[in-house]
């Protein structure tokens, strides 16, 4: 959490800096979010309607940006954050933003890797497999390589689970689909 924290200050300072660019207010979000993660529980609400709103203020400066982690960690939060009363989760929403992170980003690591995650958390275990199988396949994005070795681990780790958890039904859609 230290790290984060620092990782905020300076995300927060670049974001002051520079407030008519979508990027800042994209990596401030993203650590809050993480953050928010990390200490879970009520107390991290509040850091996460913050890059909620972080996020929507990129959008609407550039919503492409970043390969489309606008929509990819929005994406995340709608899924993860409780719903009403206590949060602004709502798995409708979700599922719309991380449609709209593949449509930016097709084959990349996060989109994919986000829309298994939350495929997963629908018990949609199948089609989870299968975007965490593009998410392994996606292609190096130059100097980001510790995130995508990160990325790639997580990935690596929910497909396990996946299969040791779920591996009957992932072999009967794998017959299904004549695989």
């Amino acid at each position: 959490a230290d790290l984060l924290n620092r990782a905020l200050s300076d995300a927060e300072r670049v974001s002051a800096a520079y407030p008519e660019r979508a990027e800042p207010r994209v990596w401030e979000a993203i650590v809050l979010a993480s953050l928010a993660r990390v200490e879970g529980g009520l107390g991290a609400l509040g850091k996460a309607k913050r890059s909620r709103d972080l996020l929507l203020e990129a959008e609407k400066i550039d919503p492409a940006v970043m390969h489309g982690s606008i929509y990819t960690t929005l994406g995340s939060l709608y899924a993860k954050v409780p719903g009403w009363p206590i949060g602004f989760g709502d798995r409708k929403l979700a599922r719309e933003y991380l449609d709209k992170a593949l449509q930016v980003d097709p084959d990349g690591i996060d989109a994919n890797y986000f829309y298994a995650d939350f495929l997963a958390g629908t018990r949609q275990y199948a089609q989870a497999s299968l975007y965490l199988e593009r998410a392994l396949k996606a292609p190096p994005r130059p100097g980001r390589e510790d995130a995508d070795a990160g990325r790639r681990g997580e990935a690596e780790a929910l497909l396990a689970t996946l299969r040791r958890e779920h591996g009957d039904a992932l072999a009967q859609n794998a017959a299904r689909a004549g695989t």
